[in-house]
């Protein structure tokens, strides 16, 4: 399908030789110059481009992980991408990283969310076969020579001199130059069904226990989150006739830019495409919720106090109580795999007894006589505080050590892969001796995301948004790898078959540009009567071919070019009215299109400046552009 090495990494600087600890005789060569501790999402990039920066150089990295076959498993919804996390999924494929080639490789079902709206808020999503996916990713990894898979329990950072340079397994200790730390949600993992209590950070794998108290001894600040899961039905046991379906789309739009795309009209997906299914809750399955709230960990004090879940994926108890005028939540009926019957209940995480879980599975339309096969539960875990890193994912309080993932407040694979892929590129990039690199908020969601942890310390689990990001007119999934791919060559993780693809694709978009300029057709192209059919027609005269997302972002570039110079204009303005005063007792609830979160922050804090309100929490940089623009109405 793509190959799997790709071509030779070129341009490395040779390697800096390891510098002695102040004060100390000269440390020996560390046995691996990485070690990743993990094999979630996060811990998969970190070691996907660790592996990838360092080939040439001939040196080692390690990937340290409970369980090998546990690798790359997908631990909750069984799909990757989305509204703002398809983006991001567009965004570590231009760097190089091997999210999107294994959600082409395994998806059963894609489509385009918000395909009728602009391409600024499109997100393509996938659903995949949960299995082939962590499979297709354990076969990734092992395509790298130099990348080692060890089966162990860490339990101890090693630190010397204030410089994290290895790790501690129970029979020996392993030596390296920068460790990446992405534990998910294992470090202290509990697990909720009920009163039911089962240590753990996934259901039939046991907790991390050690790093929570080696973090806590370096003086790092820990916090407590908590996500959850549904339950699993059994597909032969929902009368799926009398549920509305949900297809994917026609014709499915790969992640990767390294994936085959369609030749004489067959698609290039590989596996059969499924169908999903939406059924809903309603009063009767609220009331029994309602009356059992008592047994509810989350409610009834079982779950550690201040433990706080994603608020935007609730429980259905916490749904329930939230939402008390809603009558009715859709619960998506999502299948797991082509291989098994598991279908994937997403609307309902819950951590209900057992007995609650099955009266609300019971009485959703269509699933009246569903077998359950696993039961919903909730997790808390630990996390460690996000202001104690910089944009870099390096800590500041111990160098060579990186965080990536739900250890630094985030909720979604995405966002975890995002973390993961800039903590392996800047670990390199350390033991080398460079300079680190972050991601501006102007150039991809990552570095909204990485802003955003380090800025404002989450108090719940992070997710991206598209209202997030104040650029996203130019931090679109149609071109990420304009963005950011000529970095990702730069640094080292976007190699020759990549880099080919890439400069093939700009040499198109120029001939394209040749042939509109030539033929006076500007215009024309930026008009809304103009999408990808007519504007194929229009090149296919002078025998340009170009594929449907290049097309596309020709045409988001034409049409929403004056939306994207004043967007950028209004940027400018904004940076230069950081210390704008702001005035005292104001309702902002008057003005229009500001988020419920943003207005109620402000009128409780009624902050002095502009710059004070960008630091509330629940305040974003979108909010404080309307903010902007109506102080200087105002003031006109």
């Amino acid at each position: 399908m793509y190959p799997p090495g790709g071509g030779r990494f070129t341009g490395r600087l040779p390697k800096s030789p390891q510098s002695p600890a102040l004060g100390s005789s000269p440390m020996p060569q560390p046995a691996y110059r990485v070690i990743v501790i993990g094999g979630g999402h996060a811990g998969a990039e970190a070691a996907w481009a660790a592996a990838n920066m360092l080939r040439d150089e001939g040196d080692k990295v390690a990937l340290v992980t409970l369980r090998l076959d546990r690798v790359g498993v997908m631990s909750c919804n069984p799909a990757i991408g989305g509204l703002a996390k398809g983006q991001m999924v567009r965004e570590i494929d231009a760097l190089g990283g091997l999210m999107g080639l294994a959600a082409d490789a395994t998806g059963i079902q894609f489509k385009v969310l918000n395909a009728s709206k602009g391409p600024a808020v499109r997100g393509p999503r996938c659903q995949c076969d949960k299995y082939r996916y962590a499979a297709e990713v354990q076969r990734l990894l092992r395509t790298r020579d130099n990348l080692d898979l060890i089966e162990a329990p860490v339990e101890d950072l090693l630190v010397e001199h204030g410089q994290c340079v290895g790790v501690i397994l129970p029979d020996r200790t392993l030596r390296a130059d920068a460790v990446v730390l992405t534990t998910g949600t294992f470090m202290r993992g509990l697990m909720h069904t009920g009163p039911k209590q089962t240590e753990g950070g996934r259901v039939g794998e046991g907790p991390s226990v050690g790093i929570s108290a080696s973090l806590r001894r370096l003086g790092f600040d820990l916090g407590r989150l908590k996500t959850g899961t549904p339950p699993r039905l059994a597909a032969e046991s929902i009368d799926f006739a009398s549920l509305q379906r949900m297809p994917g789309d026609e014709t499915p739009a790969p992640f990767s830019d390294m994936t085959p795309k369609p030749r004489d009209g067959h698609p290039w997906a590989l596996l059969p495409q499924l169908d999903c299914w939406v059924t809903h809750t309603h009063e009767a399955i609220h009331e029994q919720i309602r009356a059992n709230l008592d047994r509810a960990p989350l409610f009834n004090g079982q779950i550690t106090p201040g433990c706080v879940g994603p608020r935007y994926c609730p429980s259905i108890e916490d749904k329930v109580v939230r939402f008390a005028d809603k009558t009715s939540h859709h619960v998506f009926l999502e299948p797991e795999s082509l291989d098994t019957n598991e279908i994937y209940c997403n609307g309902i995480s819950t951590s209900l007894p057992t007995d609650i879980q099955d009266y609300m599975v019971h009485h959703l339309p269509g699933c009246e006589r569903a077998k359950i096969l696993r039961y919903g539960y909730a997790v808390e875990y630990d996390m460690v505080r996000p202001h104690q890193i910089d944009a870099t994912t390096m800590t500041k309080r111990i160098e060579g050590l990186f965080l990536a993932g739900q250890i630094n407040g985030t909720s979604g694979y995405e966002e975890a892969a995002g973390q993961g892929l800039l903590a392996g590129i800047n670990a390199v990039r350390y033991l080398r001796g460079e300079s680190l690199v972050r991601l501006g908020r102007e150039q991809a969601y990552i570095g909204v995301l990485m802003d955003d942890l380090v800025t404002k310390t989450p108090v719940e689990p992070y997710r991206m948004f598209t209202s997030r990001a104040e650029h996203r007119l130019v931090l679109r999934a149609d071109n990420a790898d304009q963005r950011l791919t000529e970095l990702g060559r730069e640094w080292g993780t976007v190699d020759d078959a990549r880099w080919a693809v890439y400069q093939d694709k700009q040499r198109t978009i120029r001939r394209i540009h040749e042939h509109l300029d030539a033929q006076r057709l500007r215009k024309w192209i930026a008009g809304p009567q103009v999408g990808v059919p007519e504007l194929r027609r229009q090149l296919a005269g002078a025998g340009i071919t170009a594929d449907d997302s290049l097309l596309i972002r020709v045409l988001a570039d034409a049409q929403y070019a004056g939306y994207i110079d004043r967007h950028q204009r209004q940027i400018e303005r904004l940076r230069a009215a950081e210390s704008q005063p702001l005035p005292t007792n104001h309702d902002y609830a008057a003005i229009p299109g500001l988020r419920t979160e943003a207005m109620l922050q402000l009128n409780r804090f009624q902050p002095a400046t502009l710059g004070q309100a960008g630091r509330l929490e629940g305040v974003n940089p979108a909010d404080l552009m309307i903010i902007s623009l109506a102080m200087s109405r105002r003031s006109a």
